[in-house]
């Protein structure tokens, strides 16, 4: 094999990637763009967000100009790196990174956004964990199908994130997959070993993470690498901003047309901050979900492509536990015409429901009309129910279950 050819694998880019440029706020750090959000009205005080942007402010200055292999250059193919390469010795002058942890809507993701944005280090990037691991399972396999001798992967690999990003941002770290379990800790000693510099936001703190899930005695040193290379700190903020958003905001949108389509878009930017967010897939029992755009915990994904496809309990269930909130267009009439289509909007709404899910929908008509008569139509009165619950304002106050 032609380790250039692996090289090119191994460079994929990840979804929902953001490669770092300089800003305006590279010259005065995240604690003072902070306080500028605050002065302008944008931002309400908050002690617990203060904190944590005068923590990131702290790293910031640390960070400024940090690059652990400056002047290095390209080699001219990663399977001689890898051959070439001696045991990499631990880089003790990398700081420590930041897991920043803290429930559902206060302000984590805001605070990620004014570090990123002002962090003074030449290569960096910020993404969606989930993505960052769906891009590390394709490196895997690229490496794999590459080298059927059966070499080690990992160092190949670490050193190719490494060689993209000396600062790696993460947004919403959570490990619920089994695969995604059993190669972080030999990545991530890879990468810390690489001076790779982590900042992290979760809802999770580490020593819950993987909890309770089969295989978790082999994940619990990764716990520890992520414990002696990040401080952590809890955003005990006293305001869920982003139910404060959801509350009074239409969630279902009758009929199906362009005032729906707009109001769905707008409900889609209050919530992420983004107009469009990324194409993002989820990886369940091997199998691929795609769903058409992602942000900041916020999925929009057409009926069809949910329903309209043969999914089932699993493949719901994992967008539940991924996603705080579904942004779902054109659930149609339901009837024996589209019993399977029905069947599997059932059982949507069912993961939704018991995760505390926010549901945003455009449809045909109000719940109560959606499935009035023939077979199944008395099963469907107890969705209906669920979806009118799931617009009360009790349950857009309720925390989302992961």
């Amino acid at each position: 094999m032609d380790g250039s050819t692996g090289a090119t694998a191994l460079r994929e880019a990840e979804q929902g990637t953001t490669t770092g440029t300089s800003s305006p706020q590279a010259g005065t750090g995240p604690l003072h763009a902070y306080r500028a959000h605050i002065s302008s009205g944008a931002l309400s005080p908050d002690p617990a967000q203060a904190l944590a942007a005068e923590r990131l402010q702290d790293l910031w200055r640390r960070l400024r100009g940090y690059d652990p292999h400056p002047g290095k250059k390209e080699e001219p193919g990663l399977l001689a790196r890898f051959f070439r390469r001696k045991p990499v010795e631990e880089a003790s002058d990398a700081p420590h990174g930041l897991y920043l942890v803290g429930e559902v809507g206060r302000g984590k993701s805001m605070l990620m956004d004014l570090f990123f944005d002002a962090a003074d280090v030449p290569r960096r990037k910020r993404v969606h964990f989930h993505a960052f691991m769906q891009s590390v399972h394709r490196r895997v396999h690229a490496w794999k199908a590459a080298n059927p001798r059966g070499e080690d992967p990992i160092q190949p690999v670490a050193d190719a994130v490494a060689d993209e990003a000396a600062l790696l941002c993460f947004d919403e770290f959570q490990v619920h997959d089994i695969a995604d379990a059993m190669i972080l800790g030999r990545l991530f000693e890879a990468l810390f070993a690489r001076g790779v510099v982590v900042v992290s936001t979760s809802n999770t703190a580490p020593a819950d993470l993987f909890k309770g899930q089969p295989g978790r005695d082999a994940f619990l040193p990764f716990i520890g690498l992520i414990q002696k290379h990040l401080d952590v700190l809890f955003l005990d903020a006293a305001r869920d901003y982003r139910r404060d958003r959801i509350r009074g905001m239409p969630t279902w949108h009758v009929p199906v047309d362009g005032r729906a389509e707009r109001a769905l878009d707008a409900a889609f930017k209050e919530l992420t901050g983004v107009a469009h967010g990324e194409p993002c897939s989820l990886t369940v029992l091997g199998r691929q979900v795609e769903l058409a755009q992602a942000a900041r915990g916020v999925a929009r994904v057409d009926f069809e492509a949910l329903c309209g496809k043969p999914l089932g309990a699993a493949d719901y269930l994992a967008l539940a536990t991924h996603f705080h909130t579904l942004v779902l267009d054109g659930v149609p009439r339901l009837g024996p015409e589209n019993f399977d289509r029905a069947r599997r909007f059932v059982t949507l709404v069912d993961a939704l429901y018991e995760h505390r899910v926010k549901l945003v929908a455009s449809a045909e008509d109000v719940p109560d009309r959606l499935y009035e008569r023939g077979e199944g139509a008395a099963v469907f009165q107890r969705t209906a129910s669920r979806l009118m619950e799931m617009q009360s304002g009790t349950y857009l106050a309720l925390p989302h279950l992961t």
